[in-house]
């Protein structure tokens, strides 16, 4: 039945836009990374990403990060300048305390700025969260 089935809440797992030095191409570039703030690992993390702005559509990309480990961050891509004046949707699942998670992030096209950039925990660097 309907109320036997549980959908656990996400909780902890963050998303977030960096503006870090890229040392390969002498700039600063916008990175997004997943951010563990759990007291736990996360495993088979799986990250689906897209831009879009009505008919204006991005490649969907896929990651595999694998494990998050517990107040911990790692890296998923690089968003290109173009794609930050898309709304950008990031899909993470991941399975925890024998459950599997899911949750959906959005950044709105145009957020991801120095303009609203604060400083990211654990990351400790400026930065925009996904809501």
């Amino acid at each position: 039945m309907k109320k036997d089935i549980e959908i656990p809440i996400a909780k902890d797992v963050y998303v977030a836009a960096i503006h870090e030095w890229n040392d390969e191409f002498l700039s600063k570039d916008w990175n997004t990374y997943v951010i563990n703030n759990r007291t736990t690992k996360i495993d088979m993390v799986l990250i689906v990403s897209k831009g879009f702005d009505g008919d204006i559509k991005t490649s969907i990309m896929r990651h595999a990060i694998g494990v998050v480990a517990a107040k911990s961050f790692e890296k998923i891509e690089l968003l290109q300048e173009d794609v930050l004046a898309l709304t950008n949707e990031f899909f993470v699942t991941y399975y925890a305390d024998n459950k599997i998670y899911e949750k959906r992030f959005i950044f709105e096209k145009n957020s991801i700025s120095e303009n609203t950039a604060t400083t990211i925990p654990l990351i400790e660097k400026e930065g925009v969260l996904a809501k």
